[in-house]
């Protein structure tokens, strides 16, 4: 992340320990170890959520593209007896399609595995 080499991070504590003493140093070592470590579980949270939104988002696309899908609504006719013409799209075939699509991903996110 940063292109700090150990010669700087050595000039760095050789500063704080003039500039700090001796006596206080571990307590301010102490404290700046647990701002970084909080720093880095907040971002690491930030991250995963941010990642998590995405997938989420990739996922409704997919599903979205697969729902829409002129041969998955021609089978869906197909299956219905519903003979279209070409080129028509079948708006609630699509809405049906959608809604089954929706409610299996629903109820399989709820169930609890064994």
């Amino acid at each position: 992340m940063f292109d700090i080499g150990f010669t700087e991070i050595l000039f760095i504590m050789v500063i704080t320990l003039l500039v700090v003493g001796p006596e206080r140093l571990p307590r301010i070592a102490r404290a700046a170890g647990l701002w970084v470590g909080k720093l880095r579980g907040f971002v690491a949270s930030v991250k995963a959520d941010v990642d998590k939104e995405l997938a989420a988002e990739e996922l409704k696309k997919v599903l979205q593209k697969q729902a829409s899908a002129p041969e998955l609504e021609e089978l869906i006719d197909a299956v219905s007896g519903n003979s279209l013409q070409s080129g028509e799209h079948s708006a609630p075939a699509a809405v049906k399609t959608k809604h089954a699509v929706t409610h299996s991903a629903e109820s399989g996110a709820n169930e609890k595995p064994d």
